[in-house]
């Protein structure tokens, strides 16, 4: 008979390899971070962001064309395009495993599976969501010591500012999160980019284009358009309520998740 070496510190049933919560979140950090294209596409997406809003903010003259738009919009113009930025790291999160055959590693560390579509979404959430709120804020900021002197001098302790501010930034990570979970739902990174720019941007503006009050109606409720809601200091006609709009994108990406989880749990890796 052979005697149970003690290890100092370790209880006698504790598994130095047992997958849980805690290392499922840490590996998929480790992944998200490790990647080169990860920073390089969030460093993208805040100079873009900032740019546009000191080029806004430096070239704004008071009575001019954009006077009548709302300050945080016209400061945080560049969101456009550092939303396709996040989109695109979003796709590559997911999809982008199954390109390479990484998914296979990880599904085999996680035999359950579903623990590691959870984690890919709760790291990529956090990250995009605290530079995302970083860069929308000190754009706002620096933009403003260009805007005190016109109609577009604005405060973040102004009414609706802070809140418009971090409505932007929710606004783009859901959004991001949506493409996350069309990543994981099929599996290829063009063919993600596409589903997202032909479903959520395009499609939309096709129909609001038909002449139907109820079409209308339910399109500002598409992601796009309610993420527009929530960046939005002054509630524009037509637009939806800040709170209907928030809980729409929470549903569009609940739902984009749900669906992929179901797949991931019937499909072959």
């Amino acid at each position: 008979m052979t005697a149970a070496v003690s290890h100092p510190g370790r209880r006698p049933n504790q598994n130095p390899c047992r997958v849980t919560t805690t290392r499922v979140l840490r590996s998929e950090w480790h992944k998200l971070r490790s990647l080169r294209s990860s920073w390089i596409t969030l460093i993208s997406a805040s100079v873009l962001v900032l740019a546009i809003g000191l080029v806004m903010g430096a070239t704004y003259t008071s009575g001019g064309g954009d006077s009548d738009v709302d300050t945080v919009v016209l400061v945080l113009y560049g969101s456009v395009l550092g939303t396709l930025c996040t989109v695109v790291l979003g796709i590559l999160v997911t999809a982008g495993e199954y390109s390479t055959g990484l998914i296979r590693a990880s599904l085999t560390a996680v035999p359950r599976r579903l623990p590691v579509l959870w984690a890919k979404a709760a790291v990529f959430t956090v990250t995009v969501f605290v530079v995302m709120f970083t860069t929308a804020l000190l754009t706002f900021v620096v933009a403003q010591l260009f805007l005190h002197d016109t109609d577009q001098a604005a405060s973040l302790s102004d009414p609706g500012i802070f809140g418009a501010v971090v409505g932007n930034s929710v606004g783009i990570t859901l959004l991001s999160l949506i493409a996350l979970g069309l990543g994981a739902l099929i599996r290829s990174v063009p063919g993600a980019i596409g589903a997202f720019v032909g479903g959520v941007m395009i499609l939309p503006e096709v129909l609001s284009m038909l002449p139907y009050d109820a079409v209308k109606s339910t399109v500002k409720y598409f992601p796009t358009q309610a993420a527009g809601a929530l960046g939005s200091a002054t509630p524009l006609p037509g637009e939806a309520p800040v709170d209907g709009a928030l809980l729409a994108l929470c549903l569009w990406a609940g739902a984009t998740l749900c669906a992929a989880a179901l797949l991931l749990r019937r499909r072959d890796a």
